[in-house]
């Protein structure tokens, strides 16, 4: 574990990741089909809440103390998650649903290239994200139940592997990389 983690630095940018993947792996379960009367419309008032609200809170925390790089991250996707999550059930076409999830698509890619060198929890975690998005845009506009089903597993996975990453923050557990879990695009500051 690095000094920035046992100087207390992992606290907001460990939330984040719990944050992050408790909100993923409710979106990409609700996705897969996999439990009964579970749709990703239910993951809803987590995404608001969880993802968006905290996330965004954490974002803002993160800029104060002057870490750009996982203020832009965590703020980004706060903004992405309070907006899925509070337009769930909403009429819209399938198409700006599919334009929606690919634009957000976007800002995982720029997360994945911006954590570079940050090992599976940071670049790994953001570059699931980007083929979850990209996987379920695509299926909004194909109309296609396996894609949306097959990006729900690459969410759920992403989701996993942020929950881990910060568990093992917290818990002092091994990482699968020279730097601590939970840090991802913190690392660039």
């Amino acid at each position: 574990m690095d000094s920035d983690v046992s100087a207390g630095r992992a606290t907001t940018s460990t939330l984040g990741h719990l944050a992050l993947g408790l909100t993923l792996l409710a979106f990409g379960v609700g996705h897969t089909g996999v439990i009964d009367n579970v749709a990703p419309g239910d993951a809803a008032v987590l995404a608001t809440w969880i993802g968006g609200v905290a996330l965004f809170v954490v974002g803002l925390l993160e800029f104060r103390a002057g870490h750009g790089g996982a203020g832009t991250a965590f703020a980004g996707l706060g903004a992405f998650w309070f907006t899925w999550g509070a337009s769930a059930g909403a009429e819209v076409s399938a198409e700006a649903a599919g334009l929606f999830l690919l634009l957000f698509a976007l800002l995982a890619l720029t997360l994945t290239a911006a954590s570079a060198g940050s090992g599976l929890f940071g670049q790994g975690v953001y570059g699931l994200l980007f083929l979850s998005l990209l996987l379920i845009g695509v299926a909004s506009f194909a109309g296609s139940e396996g894609l949306a089903k097959a990006g729900g597993w690459v969410g759920a996975v992403a989701g996993l592997a942020a929950w881990y990453g910060a568990t093992a923050a917290l818990a002092k557990w091994p990482a699968f990389s020279g730097r601590a879990a939970g840090r991802g695009v913190t690392a660039t500051g």
